[in-house]
């Protein structure tokens, strides 16, 4: 089974990311999932399973913004392993 996920966040997302960390009324969830994404831009980094799990959150939430969806569905698209299970295969 292969766990390497070669996924990176792409130049449009990255500046959303950027965007969402300098904004001053950013929640902490925006700023985590930004900050993750941005990690993962041109770099073979993937997301933790803390942070797919907070993406699945995000996605879950009709409260959560159309940003943090955004985000969200980027950083879940490059989770490794989630609650013990391989995502890419």
């Amino acid at each position: 089974m292969n766990t390497t996920n070669v996924k990176e966040t792409s130049d449009r997302i990255a500046h959303l990311a950027s965007v969402v960390l300098a904004r001053q009324g950013a929640t902490h969830i925006e700023k985590e999932l930004a900050g993750s994404a941005l990690a993962q831009h041109h770099s073979s980094k993937q997301t933790s399973a803390a942070i797919g799990s907070l993406a699945a959150q995000v996605l879950g939430d009709h409260h959560s913004s159309f940003e943090a969806k955004e985000l969200a569905g980027s950083v879940l698209a490059q989770v490794r392993h989630l609650h013990g299970l391989t995502l890419d295969r």
